[in-house]
């Protein structure tokens, strides 16, 4: 147990490989059974994903399963070879990855392009990773398109659930009260103070959405919208046979070089929004490392693109999946740091908290009773996951605008970007930023619309 041995403000012990750091549980963190059992209950955001696998590529629940699994096993490769974070999804690109499929044939060609968007983010991610491009290839992108797309990424989350056809249709009760519960305990400055008076509400709060799936689970019966979950004991048993014969290269064949091709534009716009992910993350473990100099936490993005571009790779010939392999479970990495704050008695180290969260996530998974539970109303966590995000697109949309003429080339581009793509967003950017901007293409314009801008200024 080498995590006993640790002294103040010094790194959790690691087995040295490269550039990676290997932490294994017990030996060189300590298990944190509180954040193992709440990954046992939050497994069913996870499980969210089986109705847009569903959707996308007319499989049966049994083979969505077996690619959540297989996404969850790879979730902790993370905190195994040195990111301090929650991994997670794509979450805000996730709609812009579905507009592109559908743009396809349901049945093999739809999951050939499939493939070939992850495969190529994988590599991609990889690449910038290796070489520590990331940030210079972001930079050259003006800041009026970096918001369009982000703007663009959180209304086509929203439009998903509100659209013909989409989960609110199938659940207008249910969404309508948990999307309230749920706003009201993430965002609420009411909220955020009554949880620090009341030590309930404040476990509560710690808890995510995973409270607001629970009400759910029963306001959607209430209403009419879904069955009574029947609890069923055992395991749950994922279909990995129909899924590498009918869903991966192995059954399918390699994707065209044209999905490649086509697939870009769609590719890079998922990009822009990932590293955004990989930038929050990179505040977020600050503030926690801020509250705890006992512990030395070393994030680097280079590290984190290496292993997030790997997941999506692995992943489009093993078990593509529509909510891509993503830096962070934003939600879930805050509550995580906050109870690191807690100090070395609530949480040795943070490894050892989010390592045993998602040891917890892997273990809901196989477990029928959690599983049976949840399956009437994953429609519902879906929604409510796109939802909040889509908020928290829009507003880090918003505030990546540098000015109020970013803010208009914004506006079209993600108007566009939701009803034909990534690719005609991209060229409608790139004209209007000519054509706007001129010379100052790249350079754009900053005129103190922001309080940020007023600050750096």
């Amino acid at each position: 147990m080498l995590w006993k041995n640790r002294k103040y403000g010094e790194e959790s012990p690691y087995i040295p490989a490269g550039p990676f750091k290997i932490r294994l549980p017990f030996i060189h963190y300590r298990f944190e059974w509180p954040d193992y059992v709440q990954g046992l209950l939050m497994c069913a955001v996870d499980l969210s994903a089986i109705p847009l696998l569903i959707t996308l590529l007319g499989m049966p629940f049994e083979v969505a399963l077996a690619i959540v699994v297989l996404n969850g096993l790879f979730y902790l490769t993370h905190h195994l070879l040195g990111d301090p974070v929650v991994p997670g999804w794509i979450t805000p690109a996730i709609p812009l990855i579905m507009l592109y499929c559908q743009q396809f044939p349901e049945g093999p060609e739809r999951v050939h392009a499939l493939i070939s968007f992850q495969l190529t983010l994988g590599i991609l991610s990889v690449l910038l990773g290796a070489t520590g491009l990331a940030s210079k290839v972001v930079q050259m992108i003006p800041s009026a398109m970096k918001s369009g797309i982000i703007l663009g990424a959180g209304l086509a989350a929203v439009i998903s659930v509100f659209q013909i056809g989409g989960k609110f249709e199938e659940f207008p009760w249910t969404i309508t009260i948990a999307i309230g519960i749920g706003f009201y305990l993430l965002f609420s400055k009411h909220f955020a103070t009554f949880q620090k008076r009341n030590p309930f509400w404040g476990t509560i709060a710690k808890l995510g959405i995973f409270p607001v799936i629970i009400i759910a689970v029963v306001i959607a019966p209430l209403f009419g919208e879904a069955a009574w979950p029947t609890i069923q004991w055992g395991f749950s048993s994922p279909d990995f046979i129909t899924l590498w014969n009918e869903y991966t290269i192995f059954g399918l064949g390699f994707p065209p070089l044209l999905m490649f091709l086509t697939g870009l534009p769609t590719v890079l716009a998922a990009y822009i929004v990932l590293f955004g992910d990989v930038l929050q993350n990179k505040v977020l473990v600050a503030d926690g490392s801020a509250a705890r100099p006992d512990e030395k936490i070393e994030y680097q993005p280079s590290r984190a693109h290496l292993i997030f571009g790997i997941r999506n790779a692995a992943m489009s010939i093993i078990g593509p999946d529509v909510t891509m392999c993503g830096p962070n479970w934003t939600a879930m990495q805050v509550v995580m740091i906050e109870r690191y704050k807690k100090g070395r008695k609530a949480m040795d180290s943070f490894f050892g908290g989010i390592g045993s969260f998602r040891w917890g996530t892997n273990t809901g998974l196989f477990l029928l009773p959690i599983v049976s539970l949840v399956q009437p109303i994953l429609g519902v966590a879906l929604a409510l996951t796109l939802l909040i995000q889509g908020y928290v697109s829009v507003k880090v949309g918003v505030l990546e605008a540098r000015s109020q003429t970013d803010l208009g080339i914004a506006g079209i581009i993600a108007a566009v970007l939701c009803i034909k793509g990534a690719a005609w967003a991209f060229a409608v950017g790139i004209i209007l930023c000519l054509l706007i901007y001129g010379k100052n293409f790249f350079k754009g314009e900053v005129d103190n619309t922001f309080s940020k801008d007023q600050e750096a200024n």
